[in-house]
């Protein structure tokens, strides 16, 4: 890997090259990552420390929000500093490790959408079975098999992109280094490459949302045989995670399932997917659901309360 490639160190073009843009990015997406850390610590803190939210649901959503502050935390840190400096440089070791984290907590964000969206159609079309069929051990397997296929996904992007020399330019137009840049910039054929990488992102995106879909339209179907009551308790359960899955999925498969030809429409798509989508779930969670924020209104007037007999 060193030996093939001269650069040592990449510079990070960022969202905008306008020191007046860059500084009001600072301050709103600063304001966003803060967001994004209170939210969805404030959920896994309320799952963990709360006795009623001991369902599935619950369990995927906590590690679901615990995803969703490694995934942010990966590009927003380093993008929000950069606002500041106008070196933007990020060494070569520095930008695989990004390129694995992205890929990594990205793709497992994926499998767990894809389980909660399992955990629904159990849920709501086979109800006798729900106990039986969603164990602790199968809910902690399931967990566990979607940190593996992350894993396993973000190898082989990251070991398909090392083998590539780079020789110079070494300018990223992107706020973080990602797979299409990077190709872009390698001084060979980048031609397999790319194809195998838009297959592996391609396949697991697609494939993840087909089973998200029919789950849906299985859902959707069996609703039609329960009360006006049943219909509306289990939409508003699965209203919440068929939002995220549109704002996570949407703009995720419009980079990654097809050959990168403008990065700079692609880096603007991705500040939804990294950003945006990490800062609104906890919002979309709570507000659509009754028992998590009965659960944290218990949870505050608990540390309320111990506060006030000390």
């Amino acid at each position: 890997m060193e030996n093939a490639s001269s650069v040592k160190e990449f510079i990070l073009l960022g969202l905008s090259e306008n020191q007046g843009v860059q500084k009001i990015c600072f301050v709103m997406f600063l304001f966003f990552y803060v967001i994004i850390l209170a939210g969805n610590l404030l959920i896994v803190i309320t799952v963990i420390s709360s006795q009623c939210l001991n369902a599935p649901m619950y369990f995927f959503l906590c590690y679901l929000s615990f995803v969703d502050i490694c995934y942010s935390s990966v590009t927003a840190p380093k993008m929000i500093a950069d606002f500041l400096v106008e070196n933007k440089t990020i060494s070569f070791v520095g930008c695989i490790a990004q390129l694995f984290g992205v890929h990594f907590f990205g793709c497992t964000e994926i499998f767990i959408l894809t389980v909660m969206a399992y955990d629904r159609y159990v849920a709501i079309c086979r109800p006798l079975h729900y106990t039986t069929l969603m164990t602790r051990r199968v809910c902690g397997r399931m967990v566990i098999g979607s940190w593996v296929g992350g894993f396993l996904h973000s190898m082989v992007q990251t070991l398909l992109t090392t083998q590539l020399p780079f020789c110079g330019p070494n300018k990223i137009d992107h706020y973080f280094c990602d797979v299409h840049p990077l190709l872009q910039l390698a001084c060979t054929n980048t031609y397999a490459v790319g194809i195998i990488v838009v297959a592996n992102s391609g396949m697991i995106a697609l494939s993840c949302f087909f089973i998200l879909v029919m789950s849906y339209i299985v859902i959707l179907a069996s609703l039609k045989s329960q009360t006006s009551e049943g219909r509306y308790k289990a939409l508003s359960t699965c209203g919440s995670h068929i939002t995220v899955v549109i704002l996570f999925f949407g703009p995720c498969t419009f980079v990654y399932i097809r050959p990168s030809s403008n990065l700079s429409e692609d880096k603007s798509v991705a500040v939804f997917y990294t950003v945006i989508t990490p800062m609104l779930n906890p919002l979309i969670y709570t507000l659509r659901n009754g028992e998590v924020k009965s659960a944290m209104r218990k949870l505050w007037s608990r540390k309320v309360g111990s506060e006030n007999g000390k």
